[in-house]
């Protein structure tokens, strides 16, 4: 009996703790070493389409994040009984409802960006990050990990999204969230100096955007650069 209690609480000892080393890496990694869009190169599509104002990428972020937590977890938690032949209908089930729901709660309360977001929040149930988190680490890991996971890549996703959305809102249009921030007496009409860019506002300026942040991100961590 006393073996059998010792070997419980060694056990305990050498459980995780909640937020330890290795489950805060797995929120840290996504924002850097193993970016979901400047490292492995996913979810791009909506990296170009809806960062031209700062208000909709939030918002996207925000699906996003809801999205890739919840559906983390469910995968996890169905993981021991989900058929191997059709673990891929099923998690297509799981983020087609997941984005049905916040579509829904889009329409109800920001109709407004829920129209200029248009099919792109549709396009979250094809989003190769979600996809790819859920087949590469929920399907294999418990509902914590799967959570924090789903959040840090959520996490990685967003601040890509809202660095390019700030900086073609503020260069395109002179404003942040829809608020004019550069003063008017600034402008060249009124005999200042400066003029909004217009081509921050085209697609190309947010894939140069996102290529000028790689750039920056492998120029501070030099590992990430790939040898020929």
């Amino acid at each position: 009996m006393a073996e059998v209690t010792e070997a419980v609480e060694k056990q305990k000892k050498q459980r995780e703790p909640l937020f330890g080393k290795k489950n805060r890496k797995l929120i840290s990694d996504p924002l850097d070493d193993s970016n979901p869009i400047t490292v492995q190169v996913l979810g791009i599509c909506s990296a170009l389409a809806i960062t031209v104002k700062l208000y909709p990428a939030l918002i996207m972020s925000i699906s996003v994040l809801f999205v890739m937590g919840v559906g983390n977890v469910v995968i996890s938690l169905m993981r021991n009984v989900i058929p191997n032949r059709i673990r891929i209908i099923v998690q297509l089930v799981v983020v087609a409802s997941l984005v049905i729901l916040v579509d829904q709660v889009l329409k109800a309360y920001v109709y407004d960006v829920s129209k200029e977001l248009s099919v792109f929040v549709g396009l979250i149930i094809t989003n190769c990050i979600i996809m790819g988190r859920f087949e590469a680490f929920a399907l294999a890991n418990k509902p914590w990990k799967s959570f924090l996971d789903g959040v840090g890549n959520a996490f990685g996703y967003a601040w890509i999204l809202l660095a390019v959305a700030f900086f073609r809102e503020l260069l395109g249009s002179g404003a942040l969230f829809g608020y004019q921030v550069i003063p008017d007496s600034w402008y060249l009409s009124n005999g200042g100096f400066y003029s909004n860019n217009g081509l921050m506002l085209l697609p190309p300026m947010a894939l140069i955007t996102v290529g000028i942040i790689i750039w920056v991100q492998r120029a501070k961590n030099t590992k990430l650069i790939e040898e020929d």
